[in-house]
């Protein structure tokens, strides 16, 4: 099988996933409401953003992620379409990108798609180093600063916590450089948690990264409390489970009560979860599909479940 035709694969299997539910019949029916989430795109643009504070910024509370959307090598047809996928991002207020040189092409295809775009005074870029080793570290770094075409990046993180204390002291003196503004720490699948509680009590990050949405809710024990407490940024990944919380609520219609908070589909009903929790910055979904995108850009405009509206919208998402 040829480069192009694996790329395609995977474009069609991510596509089938992303669409076991078409959300775009949520969309629809609630067009006529008046909810902020269903502005056209320019409308979008010019109302304002929810963002949250951390590590002594704003950023909005809809970010963008790239694990195996943007890994689409070098077929010019698919970097055109993740061009387009960025522009939408920009467009909507959108800020922070995260990738990892774990993902395959992804930051080559950001460096490339950030290079036609107009400059971009609202992106907060973020990466990750990822391998064993002071010197493999610099030197995977600064290949991705290469990658994006950037001369330093907003984050830095400490991908699932490999060599992370070796990484550590290399990120301290970068950012003393200003060759980073932001110091960060990852996990993901809800590994190692113990170790990062351990991590974050004990070192000065900035930012850290977890799994977190409304099936997988372990960090609200320990980890988003002890954020909070630090005055971490929190980022929150695989806000939809790779598409497994689709799934669930495949077949069942939005509740007429989500109208409250302002959703209009499933996805936003899932990142407004995600992002109203008090610890969390922003959530990362990853899309290859513009009309996504600008769904998942709709979450991060008019208002956030409260509390109880949180403990409702689990008590629903279970009873599925």
């Amino acid at each position: 099988m040829s480069d192009d035709d694996i790329i395609w694969h995977n474009e069609v299997r991510m596509t089938r996933d992303r669409n076991r539910i078409d959300r775009r019949r949520f969309l629809a029916g609630a067009a006529g409401l008046g909810l902020l989430p269903n502005l056209s795109p320019a409308a979008q643009a010019a109302t304002p953003r929810l963002s949250k504070s951390a590590a002594g910024i704003e950023l909005p509370v809809i970010g963008m992620g790239s694990w195996l959307t943007f890994d689409v090598g070098r077929n010019q047809t698919l970097r055109h379409k993740r061009r387009q996928v960025l522009e939408a991002f920009f467009a909507a207020g959108g800020g922070m990108i995260d990738s990892s040189p774990m993902y395959g092409t992804s930051e080559e295809v950001i460096g490339d798609a950030l290079g036609k775009l107009p400059p971009q005074p609202g992106l907060f870029s973020a990466t990750k180093v990822w391998t064993l080793s002071k010197w493999l570290g610099v030197r995977q770094m600064k290949a991705s600063q290469k990658l994006w075409g950037l001369d330093a990046f907003d984050l830095m993180q400490i991908h699932n916590m490999l060599d992370w204390e070796t990484h550590l002291e290399t990120l301290t003196q970068w950012k003393a450089e200003k060759r980073i503004r932001f110091i960060g720490i990852t996990t993901s699948h809800g590994r190692r948690h113990a170790a990062m509680e351990k991590a974050l009590a004990k070192e000065p990050f900035d930012f850290v990264q977890l799994t977190y949405n409304i099936r997988d809710r372990e960090v609200e024990k320990r980890l988003l409390p002890l954020a909070m407490e630090r005055g971490l940024g929190v980022i929150v990944n695989r806000p939809f489970r790779r598409g497994g919380l689709f799934d669930q609520v495949e077949g069942h219609p939005l509740p007429d009560w989500a109208t409250e908070f302002d959703c209009a589909n499933w996805a936003q009903f899932f990142l407004k979860f995600a992002v109203s929790h008090p610890a969390v910055t922003c959530a990362i979904p990853a899309t290859s599909r513009v009309d996504h995108m600008q769904e998942n850009m709709g979450a991060g405009i008019g208002r956030l479940p409260d509390a109880a509206q949180r403990k409702r919208m689990i008590a629903h998402f279970d009873s599925l």
